[in-house]
């Protein structure tokens, strides 16, 4: 099957202008954002192991790669030694999550802290900080007041107020809410200085790298937070989706680009956004953007017609989420081939639609 049944290319207006000259070419991707949705992201492996088995081999350039939640996870793969195996690694132990019926919050802080440790081979933490070119940022949001509290009465009044001030304007997330940045840039991280919202930036340590990735998946009322991570402030992380669930931040970029292997052909900024249909990312923080995604079509053919979400361990048993996952994984590598020929062939450059 063609690629054009099966994915969907758009492009920012500078974006746009820069395929339809060159193409996609290895060394103008910039940034790469990775974005929450829990197992939305098995949609993206075949993607994911074209890109870093393919396409970025040989690169020396730095590379930006800044996630939340899901999107952090992924991106704990590529600065490992095998990539590859890294990303098998996440695969098989996400999709080989098990619970019993109404999980409490330590349980499943249990099974997502153990699906890291696998994911993380001894050497991970080090090759991750001591990586050549890949710059790794993970997302995570500081919580304080109510929502910092473990009891499930406290986080759902404190996040019910903050959803509330956020029908009004993003703004309100301030309240009790600060995007904390953990990454290994150093003085070069072109997001030092976003503005849209409070920002701490905290430089990635072996101490701190695990608890980041932890935090940055900690989702409310569904897994316990992190308290105290070394270098940020005292106090609850939580997941990083909170504020940035599919980014609309400003992307610096030299005239480069923002690669982004998405599940959908559009951004919701933060968490609380998901039922805004008119809180969408739109302007000038997509001008240098790449967004690809996979088609309508693609994910009618795909079991039960849609992408996995966490609404599957309710629908399902372990067993028959287990299976609809792993042909999910599967089929994604089309994805992969699809994006490989377009790219290889330049045909990119054609199917791009403004973004």
């Amino acid at each position: 099957m063609s690629a054009e049944p099966i994915l969907t290319v758009r492009a920012g207006v500078d974006a746009l202008a820069i395929l339809r000259d060159e193409g996609l070419q290895r060394d103008r991707v910039e940034v790469m954002p990775g974005a929450s949705g829990g197992p939305k992201w098995l949609i993206l492996r075949g993607i994911d192991q074209m890109l870093w088995g393919q396409f970025f081999h040989g690169r020396q350039k730095p590379l930006h790669l800044i996630g939340s939640s899901a999107g952090s996870w992924r991106f704990a793969c590529p600065a490992q030694t095998d990539p590859l195996a890294a990303i098998e690694r996440l695969e098989h132990a996400y999709i080989e999550q098990r619970y019993a019926k109404k999980p409490p919050p330590t349980a499943v802080t249990a099974e997502a802290t153990s699906i890291l440790d696998h994911v993380l081979d001894p050497s991970g933490v080090s090759d991750i900080l001591a990586h050549p070119w890949i710059r790794t940022h993970i997302v995570t949001t500081h919580c304080s007041g109510l929502m910092a509290r473990d009891p499930m009465w406290s986080q759902m009044l404190g996040f019910g107020l903050r959803a509330l001030g956020n029908v009004i304007s993003r703004k309100a997330l301030c309240w009790g809410l600060q995007r904390v940045v953990f990454h290994s840039a150093g003085e070069g991280s072109p997001f030092s200085a976003l503005s849209d919202l409070p920002t701490q930036h905290v430089a990635l340590t072996e101490e701190n790298l695990r608890p980041a990735l932890l935090a940055s998946g900690s989702i409310p009322l569904v897994l316990a937070g992190v308290r105290d991570i070394a270098g940020g402030a005292l106090g609850t992380y939580r997941d990083g989706g909170i504020i940035d669930y599919h980014f609309d931040i400003d992307f610096p970029t030299a005239g480069g680009l923002v690669l982004y292997p998405h599940f959908y052909p559009y951004l919701v900024p933060g968490w609380f956004d998901k039922s805004l249909r008119w809180r969408r990312a739109v302007g000038s923080n997509l001008r240098s953007m790449v967004l690809i995604a996979p088609s309508a079509e693609f994910v009618q053919q795909l079991p039960y017609g849609k992408i996995p979400d966490r609404k599957d361990f309710y629908r399902f048993t372990d067993d028959e989420r287990i299976r609809y996952w792993r042909a999910v994984a599967k089929v994604s590598e089309r994805l992969g081939e699809a994006l490989w020929e377009l790219i290889d062939s330049g045909r990119i450059s054609r199917l791009a639609k403004p973004l």
